[in-house]
């Protein structure tokens, strides 16, 4: 049996197909509902995960070809709270340093700026495919991150975690037929074994602590005061404007 050489390429398999059209569906979900106006995707060039998002610039970066800006995940070359959203499809468990990448992405994020993570699971079958199986090729070879670790990485960072999911509960079968007949196991998984799923996915946002919206103060008095007065002052502006144009 071959090995997929790089990630882009196990996603050609049956699979890589199994498991990007379940995450494809929550990036689309998720990045519709956040505004802002600067995207950025690190890696996987080739599937668009920003296909939905409203913002007026997306970018794909990474080290791989196919990317609109080359760089290292771990070496963002943005300014300090320049981006209002940043996909992470992969990138912690294909990275030396994963700590380190989240914390240039909490540099390079806004006060209140998104974060969307993919990741496998390694409490999963997945995960015990790949501890007791060949960690030749992708994605057997990289370093799965347990849930539990990830979010006390992001905790540490200032992120609040407000949404996610575990997807791919069917064995890691190679065959397109059993993973098939094994689609029944994708509901079951989400009632009765969530945190087993093959892969999680998280939206986090950067909290800053001491900061909130600024609300304007009203004076109580002064609304009081121009509410009924406001159909006088109507009906003076509509004589004036008439005996002008007259």
């Amino acid at each position: 049996m071959s090995t997929a050489n790089t990630l882009n390429d196990w996603f050609a398999t049956p699979q890589g197909q199994y498991l990007l059209a379940r995450e494809q569906a929550f990036f689309d979900h998720s990045v519709a509902d956040i505004f802002g106006f600067n995207a950025l995707q690190l890696g996987l060039p080739e599937h668009e995960f920003l296909r939905n998002s409203r913002m007026p610039l997306h970018v794909t970066a990474g080290n791989e070809a196919g990317v609109q800006v080359r760089l290292e995940a771990g070496e963002l070359p943005f300014d300090c709270g320049s981006l209002d959203l940043v996909l992470l499809p992969h990138v912690l468990e294909f990275n030396a340093h994963p700590h380190h990448v989240l914390r240039e992405v909490e540099r390079v994020l806004l006060p209140e700026g998104h974060l969307i993570i993919s990741g496998f699971n390694p409490r999963s079958l997945w995960g015990i495919r790949r501890a007791v199986g060949s960690q030749m090729g992708y994605p057997w070879c990289g370093n799965f991150i347990a849930l539990p670790r990830l979010k006390d990485w992001l905790a540490l960072l200032g992120f609040e975690v407000v949404a996610g999911r575990f997807a791919c509960y069917a064995p890691p079968f190679t065959n397109p037929g059993l993973l098939n007949r094994f689609h029944f196991m994708e509901p079951a998984g989400d009632r009765w074994w969530a945190v087993c799923g093959g892969a999680y996915l998280l939206q986090a946002i950067k909290r800053v602590p001491g900061m909130r919206p600024i609300k304007p103060k009203w004076n109580e008095g002064l609304v009081g005061k121009l509410l009924p007065a406001a159909p006088k002052l109507n009906r003076e502006v509509s004589q004036r404007t008439k005996s002008e144009s007259q």
